[in-house]
């Protein structure tokens, strides 16, 4: 298949995409009716409590999906990869989006609307599959995260989320540094504590040479202790 928009072909034919083993008759169906949107960092896909208008895949960027709290404070739910999928369970269902999505740094996404994307998975069990596996593997890893995030002390949760982080987005050529240049703001908030002591257990992890710190670049200097430190919380 030709692509006319490089957003449209990742979020299709990218490594991680659910839709690259479509033939290409479902691929073209699926695509018929669908926008690619250029999106700067800060700027929103959806709000907690919209209704779904499609259904939305990362073609490149970071995007954070995340909830409100008590006084607004924010606590991020996870960090969507490219061909990533955006707001899939209320788009299947047709609630209300239960969190809020923005992009954390200058990314592309595409939007698929629903009445094909229902049609191909209705008549395409192998994609029906995927998207049932994906769903498994969210509602598995949040299940973590809750028990990780109530009942680790704060050097666990943030060594848990260095390699959530690490995990996600990869590292960089020199295999240590994290792709993955986020605010300590939004460190703390996926970790599930103050700025102040995301900012102060960093700096504990990198006098200990367990992580090494430039600007925003993290970088895991001794990955068998951060996840030591991480399992025993």
């Amino acid at each position: 298949m030709l692509y006319t928009n490089p957003y449209l072909e990742q979020c299709i034919e990218g490594p991680f995409s659910v839709f690259r083993d479509l033939p290409d008759k479902e691929k073209e169906f699926l695509i018929q009716d669908h926008s690619c949107i250029a999106l700067k960092k800060g700027e929103m896909i959806f709000h907690e409590g919209n209704r779904p208008a499609g259904l939305y895949c990362l073609a490149s960027g970071k995007i954070k999906v995340y909830k409100e709290g008590i006084g607004g404070r924010e606590q991020i739910i996870r960090m969507v990869r490219p061909q990533g999928l955006i707001g899939f369970a209320a788009f299947i269902t047709g609630n209300v989006y239960s969190a809020s999505a923005v992009a954390i740094e200058d990314s592309g996404i595409c939007r698929f609307d629903r009445e094909p994307f229902t049609k191909l998975i209705r008549r395409n069990p192998d994609l029906s599959m995927k998207l049932m596996r994906m769903m498994a593997v969210e509602l598995s890893f949040s299940n973590g995260r809750t028990i990780s995030l109530t009942q680790k002390h704060i050097r666990g949760r943030l060594a848990e989320s260095l390699l959530v982080l690490r995990d996600t987005y990869g590292v960089e050529n020199d295999s240590r540094t994290i792709r993955a240049y986020v605010s300590r703001e939004d460190l703390a908030c996926f970790s599930n504590m103050t700025t102040s002591n995301a900012i102060r257990t960093l700096s504990m992890f990198a006098s200990e040479s367990v992580i090494a710190l430039e600007g925003k670049k993290i970088s895991i200097v001794d990955q068998a202790r951060l996840e030591k430190i991480s399992k025993l919380g």
